[in-house]
């Protein structure tokens, strides 16, 4: 999704939402992600204002004071960026890829269920299964931060079942364009 995407052509403009938008925001985010309303109060505090950029191919980054904090493909779910999710790393559900997966996770390639399986992989308990369609934090065998962010093709189960196919569907990864963009 931020492959090539570079702020001088690729941005269109910077505007603040209406105080209506910024609270249906805030709903959504708490409602989405696996954070309470103090640790949203860290994030974003309630007085800052939140500064919609509009990006080509309908992508939406919101930022405060200038750093972005999370992100949005047409009326997709909300992602965090990756500095976010590296500062609260229990914003997304985790999913784990083995060592053989990492350099094709840093090329933004999709993570395919095997690398999620194998001896290296991780796949949350089935009592926590994740659904499809889920946004997770991809985590590296033997790193301790999220190495991309992404979104489940098929729930766990089915991804330990079938052991096959694309299983997380990546969105932003370390060394993208949005993990260059520091400050808008």
């Amino acid at each position: 999704m931020f492959k090539k995407f570079t702020p001088s052509t690729d941005i269109a403009g910077q505007t603040p939402p209406k105080s209506s938008v910024q609270r249906s925001i805030r709903a959504a985010v708490l409602q989405q992600w696996k954070i309470g309303l103090e640790t949203l109060e860290e994030i974003w505090p309630k007085k800052e204002t939140l500064i919609h950029v509009k990006c080509r191919e309908h992508i939406s980054i919101y930022s405060v004071q200038n750093v972005p904090l999370f992100f949005q493909h047409f009326d997709g779910p909300f992602y965090p960026t990756l500095r976010l999710l590296h500062q609260y790393p229990f914003i997304l559900p985790k999913v784990g890829v083995d060592r053989g997966a990492i350099r094709f996770l840093l090329a933004g390639a999709p993570m395919m269920c095997p690398g999620l399986t194998s001896a290296g992989g991780y796949l949350p308990p089935s009592e926590e299964a994740l659904p499809k369609g889920t946004a997770v934090a991809v985590h590296a065998e033997g790193k301790e931060h999220a190495v991309g962010i992404g979104i489940t093709t098929l729930g766990t189960e089915d991804m330990r079942k079938l052991n096959k196919d694309v299983a997380v569907e990546i969105v932003t990864h370390l060394g993208d364009d949005l993990w260059a963009l520091q400050t808008l």
